[in-house]
């Protein structure tokens, strides 16, 4: 709550730097329109939109013109092409971009994220000197079905109090759906092109911009993933695919990961607290599971920053469904070291540098 829903102290207008937004697009979905949109409304005073694609059969294409013949004071050029720099595709995609960006500050947004009319304006606030990248935390958008209300309650549980955690203690926990870092650091890492060998290049900015000495933190308002195609299915291929993505690069949460679950945890400590005190271990995690869910009913309603947008009960099912499905999508991860990506396949190196397989 001290983190999340209080806006930076916002510079002077003279003070506010020009913001480059790249925009990697690949085919359509039924929200990509309104999610675009978001971006050509931001109140900020200097920014240029720049949508990249991949060849000129992308339907995305009709999309961003239609957009820019609405808004033709907005600054925004779209390009059609992709540099060969690695096995990353959304790198691959947006490198044009990069090299021809105006402005010192890059913000990268995935076609899936809505951004608020002054979102941009608090991330370029929380840029302070000592500041080289700011992130905002995952979170989603209100949409129909069960699918979506599973989908948000993981961001507004598991994935809000693991990353709200990391944050506080510094450890890198950046994801590029949307963040604003300097190009001048990136730049000093070799630009954009040097980091299309890793599938998790958000990871690695983040990386390359501590090394120079400068901090990475979250906005305070949450990233607003929107989506128009979506079920409980794909998202468990992408929870998979994340998992794979941090144990190649950090090998100690496979061990460290399934024990910060609340299921795992709680078996756990119910057999060493009747091993140490004789105490009933059914009544220790029932009491363990209760406390948790209760906390983490109180986190998503901090990160939601009001009353929840399902009943208690749809949040209790989707709750219990998250947990119980942890371990199976753990163990998942870990029979095949084969990432899916957008119809590709690859394969991760210990250190995250990533290999396609033809």
């Amino acid at each position: 709550k001290w983190r999340l829903h209080r806006p930076n102290e916002p510079p002077s207008p003279e003070d506010l730097q020009g913001v480059s937004i790249i925009k990697p697009l690949t085919g359509v979905d039924p929200h990509l329109y309104s999610n675009l949109e978001t971006f050509f409304n931001l109140n900020y005073p200097l920014y240029e939109l720049l949508f990249c694609v991949q060849n000129e059969q992308d339907p995305a294409i009709f999309i961003v013109q239609s957009l820019i013949a609405k808004y033709p004071n907005a600054d925004s050029r779209l390009f059609i092409c992709s540099k060969n720099v690695g096995p990353n595709g959304k790198i691959n995609n947006m490198v044009a971009a990069y090299d021809n960006a105006k402005y010192n500050l890059i913000a990268i947004n995935d076609s899936g994220m809505r951004m608020s009319p002054e979102t941009l304006l608090d991330m370029v606030s929380a840029l302070t000197p000592k500041v080289g990248l700011v992130h905002q935390m995952p979170y989603c958008c209100n949409r129909k079905g069960f699918a979506s209300a599973y989908e948000k309650v993981f961001f507004g549980t598991q994935q809000s109090r693991c990353y709200l955690s990391a944050n506080f203690v510094g450890i890198n926990c950046t994801t590029g759906m949307s963040c604003l870092m300097r190009k001048e650091l990136l730049d000093q890492a070799g630009g954009m092109s040097a980091f299309g060998k890793y599938l998790a290049e958000d990871y690695f900015f983040a990386e390359a911009i501590r090394e120079k000495g400068y901090q990475t933190v979250i906005c305070s308002e949450p990233g607003m993933q929107n989506c128009g195609t979506y079920s409980i299915g794909e998202f468990h291929k992408r929870l998979i695919r994340w998992s794979q993505l941090r144990t190649s690069m950090i090998p100690m949460f496979i061990i460290f990961e399934p024990l910060s679950e609340c299921m795992m945890l709680g078996v756990l400590a119910s057999l060493a607290v009747e091993y140490m005190f004789d105490i009933s271990p059914l009544a220790f995690f029932l009491l363990h599971v209760l406390v948790w869910f209760l906390l983490d009913y109180i986190l998503m309603q901090i990160v939601e920053n009001g009353s929840l947008p399902m009943s208690k009960f749809e949040f209790l099912v989707c709750w219990l469904l998250r947990e119980v499905m942890t371990l199976y999508l753990t163990i998942q991860s870990h029979r095949d070291w084969t990432i899916v990506w957008r119809n590709r396949k690859y394969r991760v190196r210990w250190g995250g540098i990533a290999e396609e397989i033809v």
